[in-house]
């Protein structure tokens, strides 16, 4: 049974009832209404922890949607998916093709950065001060990105930023 048959939420339930009216009533092709379908699915699988589904439902969104910004989200929620997998290296390839898709994705930035500073950390309690530095360089840019985009958010980023020395502004904002 397709997973927009078996919410069983009040949320899930009004989610799908307003998704599909807006599916009915948008002016998109079929094959973008495919897409739209598959991409709804995986959200719903994703926020219920529901990987490997959610997974199956944004590679097959994405082999259907066309619009690049559709497009980024999609790659972006994969990306996260395998964050919390922890297959670091696998979330950076799709965030960056989202960030590629779409520059205008402080998200998406953000979260490259997270992973930077996480393997810096990482280098760093393991005595490979250079590495770490150069992680830490790394994540500082990625962070200062996303806070062009979104300035009021991101303020734990702005002030590590700050302390590190890493930022020229004291306020992005």
């Amino acid at each position: 049974m397709p997973r927009t048959q078996r919410n069983d939420n009040f949320i899930d339930k009004s989610f799908t009832v307003m998704a599909d009216i807006i599916l009915k009533i948008l002016p998109a092709n079929k094959k973008a209404k495919e897409a739209f379908v598959y991409y709804r699915d995986g959200m719903s699988a994703q926020a219920d922890g529901e990987y490997a589904e959610a997974l199956d439902n944004y590679y097959e969104a994405l082999k259907l949607e066309e619009d690049a910004n559709d497009r980024s989200y999609i790659l972006y929620n994969i990306g996260i998916i395998h964050a919390s997998n922890g297959e670091h290296a696998k979330a950076l390839n799709y965030y960056e093709q989202a960030v590629e898709l779409n520059p205008q994705m402080p998200s998406a930035l953000n979260n490259i950065a997270v992973i930077y500073h996480y393997q810096g950390e990482k280098a760093k309690s393991e005595g490979n001060i250079n590495e770490a530095e150069a992680l830490f360089d790394k994540a500082g840019e990625y962070w200062k990105q996303a806070i062009r985009l979104a300035p009021n958010n991101y303020i734990e980023a702005q002030n590590w930023l700050k302390i590190t020395g890493r930022s020229e502004m004291d306020v992005f904002f």
